[in-house]
C-alpha cells in the first residue's frame, strides 16, 4: 500500500508544460514569439490576420449602413403609400357625379333631365 500512495499525484500540483498549448498561448499573448529569430517568417501570417480583421470590420460597417438605408427606404415607401391612398380618395370624391354637378352649377351648366337618344344610321 505504501507503494501506491507514493505514485498518487497531488491534485493541486499543475504540470509544467511550456511547449504545449499553454506555452503557445503565453508566448502569443506575451509577445515573446516576436523576439525569436524566426519571427520574420511569421510576419506574412500576422499581416494576413490583420488584413482579415480589417475586412471583417469593414464588412460589418457596410452591412449596418445598408440596413440603415433599407429602413429609410422602407419608411419613405410607407409615406408615399399613405400619400397615394389620400390622393386617390380625394380624386374619387371629386369625380362623383354630385360633386361635378356642384362645380358646374357655378358656371351655369345643369345636368340633363331628358335621357339621351340613340341615333341609328342605315347603310
Amino acid at each position: 500500500m505504501a507503494i501506491m500512495e507514493n505514485k498518487k499525484k497531488d491534485p493541486e500540483q499543475k504540470p509544467e508544460n511550456k511547449n504545449g498549448l499553454n506555452g503557445s498561448i503565453h508566448n502569443l499573448l506575451g509577445g515573446s514569439f516576436l523576439a525569436k529569430k524566426d519571427a520574420t517568417r511569421l510576419l506574412p501570417f500576422i499581416l494576413y490576420l490583420t488584413l482579415l480583421a480589417i475586412i471583417y470590420i469593414a464588412n460589418t460597417y457596410y452591412a449596418e449602413k445598408k440596413v440603415r438605408e433599407m429602413d429609410e427606404l422602407r419608411s419613405g415607401l410607407k409615406e408615399l403609400r399613405y400619400e397615394y391612398i389620400t390622393t386617390k380618395s380625394n380624386l374619387m370624391g371629386q369625380t362623383k357625379q354630385s360633386s361635378i354637378e356642384e362645380l358646374l352649377k357655378a358656371r351655369g351648366i345643369k345636368a340633363s333631365v331628358t335621357p339621351p337618344k340613340k341615333i341609328v344610321m342605315d347603310d
